[in-house]
């Protein structure tokens, strides 16, 4: 099995945290988003994978081009690095890494993350995983007929044509097969909205005889705005407390604290008269004092004192500091 990941785009929308990291390399409840999108989908593989084709903008540097081969060995794969230069669609970006394109293929965006409860079924020709949605107009979406089987593809339909939203993770039973569909949109200049777009390949595949069937997840979770990232967050800590997962790491220094679960608290972080959570990922080398720290993500070694912090993220080596104040406050008093 190989996995194939296009996370080529800038992160606009998570401006300030993509300036200095990719934003698939933003840590979600302690670990990197592409990462434990890969893990989630070692679970559901069956078997080993065997590669891992990352997809992604030169600027993203070599550091961050070393975790991602990281992240690969830690699964017992091979890690690759492939660049796309351009936002030119879907079907552009597979083709980044065209020479992975071979047998068993998973793709996945990485900036979605799921929780599965599925395994993968490699009979099938391809499965195409979606779900349903009230506003599917910013996605490419699925038609289904009577046996489930997927009849149409539409790309950002501008007037409705279905709620079942395609969510970024696709299996083919033959990655040669897409390879030489992808390469004949590119070859004959075919676009749809200005760019090559995976959906017309699936479009052409079906045409010629080739089924493909929905697949289900528990749970969708997004990562593409600040918003969206903390409350996947708070949703990843949630599964990770209901599974019986450690949460608190032993070298952690908590004085004179609450930790409030579901929370994540990382090494060698300092907690003192503080209280953390619930909903708290506390990455490595953090420093909490006299704070309410709650539903947020806060990367490594960073300091926070005299705060109240809610629905926030905050990034590697801040200094956040509050105020203490010395208040007189009468009855029936309002301060906002």
């Amino acid at each position: 099995m190989k996995i194939i990941v296009p996370m080529a785009g800038m992160g606009k929308r998570m401006r300030p945290h993509t300036l200095t990291v990719p934003k698939p390399l933003i840590p979600v409840a302690g670990k990197p988003i592409v990462q434990k999108i890969i893990e989630d989908l070692k679970d559901v593989c069956g078997e080993g994978i065997e590669e891992v084709a990352y997809i992604i903008h030169p600027s993203f540097g070599k550091a961050a081009e070393e975790r991602l081969i990281e992240v690969a060995a830690k699964l017992g794969a091979k890690g690759s690095i492939h660049y796309q230069t351009e936002a030119l669609g879907t079907a552009h970006a597979i083709m980044c890494a065209k020479e992975a394109l071979d047998g068993n293929v998973l793709i996945v965006f990485a900036d979605t993350l799921f929780k599965a409860g599925f395994k993968l079924d490699r009979s099938k020709d391809g499965i195409i995983w979606v779900q349903q949605i009230e506003d599917p107009s910013q996605f490419g979406v699925v038609k289904l007929d009577a046996s489930g089987v997927i009849t149409d593809f539409v790309e950002k339909p501008t007037t409705f044509v279905s709620n079942l939203a395609i969510i970024g993770i696709y299996y083919f039973a033959d990655g040669a097969n897409l390879r030489n569909e992808l390469q004949y949109l590119l070859d004959n200049n075919i676009k749809e909205k200005g760019e090559y777009q995976l959906t017309n390949a699936l479009e052409n595949m079906k045409a010629k005889g080739l089924k493909f069937e929905p697949g289900k997840v528990e749970e969708w979770l997004d990562c593409g705005n600040k918003n969206s990232t903390v409350y996947t967050n708070s949703r990843v800590l949630q599964h990770m407390h209901d599974d019986g997962k450690k949460m608190v790491d032993e070298s952690a220094n908590i004085f004179n604290s609450q930790i409030i679960q579901p929370s994540l608290i990382g090494k060698n972080v300092v907690i003192k008269n503080a209280i953390v959570g619930p909903y708290a990922s506390i990455g490595e080398g953090c420093v909490i004092e006299r704070s309410v720290v709650e539903n947020c993500i806060i990367q490594n070694n960073t300091k926070i004192k005299n705060a109240v912090i809610n629905n926030a993220m905050l990034g590697s080596h801040v200094e956040y500091q509050g105020e203490l104040k010395d208040l007189s406050i009468g009855d029936y008093t309002t301060v906002i």
